[in-house]
C-alpha cells in the first residue's frame, strides 16, 4: 500500500510538471503539481474505500491528475 501511494505522488508530480511545460495549463509549475497530487490522493483514497477505478495504480494516478487539471480551471481566472 505504501509504495503505491509514493508512486502515485511521483506520477502525479510528473504529470503536473509535463502539463505545465507542454502548455496544457498556465497555472505555474508548483500550482499544477499541487493540483495533480491533490487529485491523485483523492482518487487513491476513493479507490481504497470503495474499490472502483482502473486495475493499475499508475493509470489511476495519470487519469486522476489530468482530471484534476481539467476540473480546477486556474487558467481561466482573471488577474
Amino acid at each position: 500500500m505504501f509504495p503505491s501511494m509514493i508512486g502515485t505522488v511521483v506520477i502525479a508530480g510528473i504529470v503536473g510538471y509535463l502539463a505545465e511545460k507542454s502548455g496544457f495549463t498556465r497555472n505555474g509549475i508548483l500550482a499544477s503539481i499541487i493540483i495533480c497530487v491533490g487529485g491523485a490522493f483523492l482518487f487513491y483514497f476513493v479507490r481504497l474505500m470503495f474499490g472502483f477505478g482502473f486495475n493499475s495504480p499508475g493509470l489511476n494516478a495519470i487519469v486522476s491528475s489530468i482530471g484534476a487539471l481539467i476540473i480546477v480551471p486556474f487558467h481561466w481566472r482573471r488577474k
